[in-house]
């Protein structure tokens, strides 16, 4: 029984690996190319191309980054459970990606809402987008460090 329950964490904790890195390399091209892109449109297609094109973002996001923190704490906890070596680094990786969702209540929800429905004054959304690019930057960083302690933890246990 015990070969199984270590074969299965090892899958649920390659799952979590992979969801991990698409994840923050998604995060990482959206800091690095979109929010660049964004911020050289002229205000008003700025807020026309966010309005247009925020469903897809969520749907592309959203599930990415929800299997990618359900797998990381599916595999700390059965790490921790089984006692497996790394069982301590897939926690910091949950935690890490846990915060990465937590920053879209803390934050994106209601600025993305805010151009989404163009109530931002016009002469704040250069502000803003410089905001919410500290902010992206922030979740990249919280991203690539919990792919770090899952890849981590993997090659430990």
């Amino acid at each position: 029984m015990r070969r199984r329950g270590d074969r299965v964490s090892r899958w649920i904790s390659a799952i979590a690996v992979i969801a991990l890195g698409i994840s923050a390399g998604a995060m990482l091209a959206e800091g690095a190319v979109l929010v660049p892109y964004w911020r050289s449109l002229p205000t008003a297609d700025f807020l026309r191309w966010f309005s247009d094109n925020e469903p897809r973002l969520v749907a592309f996001y959203g599930p990415l980054e929800m299997a990618a923190a359900a797998f990381t704490v599916m595999a700390s906890a059965l790490y921790a459970f089984r006692r497996r070596p790394g069982a301590g680094l897939l926690a910091v990786s949950a935690l890490l990606v846990v915060g990465v969702l937590a920053l879209y209540p803390i934050y994106f929800r209601a600025v993305n809402a805010s151009f989404v429905a163009g109530t931002i004054d016009g002469a704040g959304v250069a502000a803003e987008l410089a905001r919410w690019s500290v902010w992206q930057w922030l979740r990249v960083a919280m991203g690539v460090g919990a792919l770090i302690a899952a890849v981590a933890a993997v090659l430990d246990g």
